[in-house]
């Protein structure tokens, strides 16, 4: 909650930095989240990923491509908020899971349940609701849900982990956003040199701002449930969506309100239809597994009279009682070790075995 709530709580601290304008503090972001990072990975060492990544060159054209794509999100999001659309820009990560089903399918060829369908149906029926009574699309929702699903897309090839990550692609961002703010220096614009010691502070201090939630999402995401992750990712547009329309004091006219209530409905069902599917995963794993450890059971004094190791304790994989597996792996693993079960007179109790990494986009959402 502490990750989701301080991306949610992010809207406060963008205006702080006026009268720096979006690109000067954008610029500001990318070059000291590089100095916040390298702390960071300075303090728990870990810098063994670094050769290995510089020798995969495909891997480092991936990285420059999300580094490129979370720009562009960072930017647009950043504008956004200091130029009076946050309800807006919180409807971008409302949509987001949306788009990413969506991505998914035209692009991974991936198949829909029929509620996924419907979810995203409905997604697309908020943003022309939204789009007519508003008069244009929903631009900046838009491309914030794109850009960000497109990371999410791209991270996923890179298999990084999000601290690593993030120092990759800020070392990317780093070269061009010093070179900017030099130029901006030599022009005499930059409100760093210009607007004081405490408005030098903010602006070095967006390092942190982008740091520090990763990293609580990291330490999070190794001992809470993935499907608890998965709710938890709606708190950061509520609390976005609550200072709009609270603290910002945004108009919200009716056809606003009939937008967002459908993007709603169509995460609601989106929920629920995974929440369902997990369920009924984890029913046919257990009962794949049952008749396996029912034998094993039988097994266990012919097992112990030619001395077979025992079993790994639940305890060894402390990760089992909190990550789930991907549900399609899980399934394939569980039947492969139902179907390929040895004799009940020579086998020896089943070792369990630690579940399957899941992923952790993390989300280095604005």
């Amino acid at each position: 909650m502490g990750a989701y709530g301080m991306w949610g709580l992010v809207p406060l601290f963008w205006p702080l930095l006026r009268p720096a304008g979006a690109v000067e503090i954008l610029a500001h972001r990318m070059a000291w989240s590089l100095v916040a990072v390298g702390l960071a990975l300075l303090v728990v060492r870990r810098w063994g990923w670094i050769p290995e990544l510089l020798r995969q060159p495909r891997k480092l054209g991936l990285i420059t491509v999300a580094a490129a794509v979370i720009t562009v999100n960072w930017g647009v999001y950043i504008w956004s908020v200091n130029s009076g659309h946050v309800v807006e820009a919180s409807l971008g990560y409302f949509i987001n899971p949306l788009v990413t089903i969506a991505l998914g399918v035209l692009l991974l060829k991936e198949r829909l349940r029929r509620a996924q369908w419907v979810a995203v149906g409905t997604g697309l029926a908020a943003v022309v609701v939204l789009a007519v009574g508003a008069g244009r699309p929903p631009w900046i929702s838009l491309c914030l849900a794109f850009s960000f699903a497109a990371y999410g897309l791209v991270k996923k090839k890179v298999n990084l982990g999000g601290l690593e990550s993030l120092a990759a692609e800020t070392a990317v961002q780093f070269l061009p956003a010093l070179g900017f703010l030099l130029w901006l220096a030599s022009q005499g614009r930059s409100t760093f040199e210009t607007s004081g010691a405490g408005h030098a502070a903010l602006l070095a201090a967006t390092g942190v701002v982008t740091a520090v939630p990763l990293v609580f999402f990291g330490a999070a995401a190794i001992r809470v449930p993935l499907s608890t992750l998965g709710l938890l990712q709606y708190l950061a547009p509520v609390f976005q969506f609550l200072l709009g329309v609270a603290y910002f004091h945004e108009a919200m006219p009716p056809e606003r309100w009939a937008g967002f209530a459908l993007v709603w409905l169509a995460l609601t069902i989106l929920t629920w239809d995974a929440l369902r599917t997990a369920r009924r995963t984890r029913a046919e794993m257990a009962a794949l597994r049952s008749p396996a450890s029912d034998r094993a059971t039988v097994a266990a004094p012919a097992a112990d009279q030619v001395a077979a190791p025992a079993a790994a304790p639940r305890e060894a994989f402390p990760e089992q009682a909190t990550a789930e597996p991907f549900p399609a792996q899980a399934q394939t693993q569980a039947r492969t070790q139902a179907q390929t079960q040895p004799p009940a007179q020579t086998q020896a109790p089943a070792q369990t075995q630690p579940p399957a990494q899941t992923q952790t986009q993390a989300q280095t959402q604005a």
